[in-house]
């Protein structure tokens, strides 16, 4: 699959997170989207940055500000597609492609454990036993969690490289041994 062909399949097949991708269709349509971001971020830099220049007796202060609108809607337009791909390739591997949002879910699950564990903590009385007791439990659950969340992306991105399984699996015809 050549870097065209990629680039249409997955925009052919926007909302299809059935089937198989090869990892060619895979990786060309990633390097698609940080070509795209790249030219998006010149574009936001060039036209929609803001230059403030302070100026006090002492100092001079310059900072840029950019609401980066250019690089959201390639990334609104490029979501769906990409997610749709991966979902595919994990499909390829012969895992389900919820394991794509893996990292997603534990970002999700680590937020929620410490906005409701310090939460708790918060409504008990300050430095008494229960509010000691939810701030540790809480700590004893995110401390593993973060670790995890370093370790699931590069877990995914290993399973995203891998080889497609030989022959059909059942989520599908091998993409690569298929006759075009």
């Amino acid at each position: 699959m050549t870097f065209s062909d990629a680039i249409r399949t997955c925009f052919s097949k926007f909302f299809t997170f059935s089937g198989r991708a090869s990892r060619p269709e895979y990786w060309f349509f990633f390097l698609f989207i940080v070509i795209w971001n790249i030219i998006a971020g010149i574009i936001d830099w060039q036209f929609f940055t803001q230059v403030a220049v302070t100026e006090t007796e002492t100092s001079k202060s310059v900072s840029a500000t950019s609401s980066q609108p250019v690089q959201g809607i390639v990334g609104l337009i490029v979501f769906f597609p990409h997610l749709a791909v991966a979902f595919r390739r994990m499909h390829d591997t012969g895992r389900s492609g919820l394991y794509s949002l893996l990292p997603i879910l534990l970002i999700l699950g680590a937020g929620a454990v410490l906005v409701f564990g310090i939460g708790l903590a918060s409504h008990f009385q300050h430095g008494g036993r229960l509010d000691i007791l939810f701030t540790r439990a809480t700590l004893l659950i995110v401390l593993p969690t973060l670790l995890v969340l370093v370790v699931s992306p590069l877990l995914v991105l290993w399973w995203l490289t891998r080889p497609s399984q030989p022959g059909a699996n059942q989520y599908g015809p091998n993409p690569t041994e298929v006759a075009q």
